[in-house]
């Protein structure tokens, strides 16, 4: 048996302008379906919003997203949740952070930290907040 996780992040009319972000960022394939598209349409305006959608990459980067429908209420609260990205290679995580950082807020800036080669917390123009991270050798 094996199971996966993925962050699933809800919006309120932006979630595909999201996920087109997010495959700026980590590459990979994007999978939208639209209200509309799973005869779910509730409201005329919300119609090609999306019910469902990811992104996924070869690399194993893996987001979902959703727009919440108007019939539900919706809070995206304050830092209710971080999405972490870890990689070993520290000029990929950089490219990672630079895609991130663009109409963005720099948290903490991507540097050395004491506990990792590189760390870094932005929250994005979503206002998702992002953690990354290369995590120092640990001693044997």
């Amino acid at each position: 048996m094996s199971v996966t996780t993925a962050v699933h992040l809800n919006f309120r009319g932006r979630a595909r302008e999201a996920l087109e972000f997010y495959r700026s960022v980590f590459g990979g394939h994007l999978l939208a379906v639209t209200y509309a598209d799973a005869g779910a349409v509730q409201r005329p305006d919300e119609a090609d919003q999306v019910m469902w959608g990811e992104v996924r990459s070869d690399d194993g980067f893996h987001v979902m997203a959703y727009d919440v429908p108007a019939s539900r209420d919706h809070d995206a609260g304050v830092d209710p949740v971080f999405v972490s990205v870890r990689g070993q290679d520290e000029d990929e995580v950089r490219r990672y952070w630079d895609g991130l950082c663009a109409d963005a807020t720099v948290k903490v800036p991507l540097a050395p930290a004491g506990w990792a080669l590189l760390y870094g917390m932005v929250t994005d123009r979503f206002g998702v907040t992002w953690v990354l991270d290369v995590p120092a050798p640990r001693p044997t």
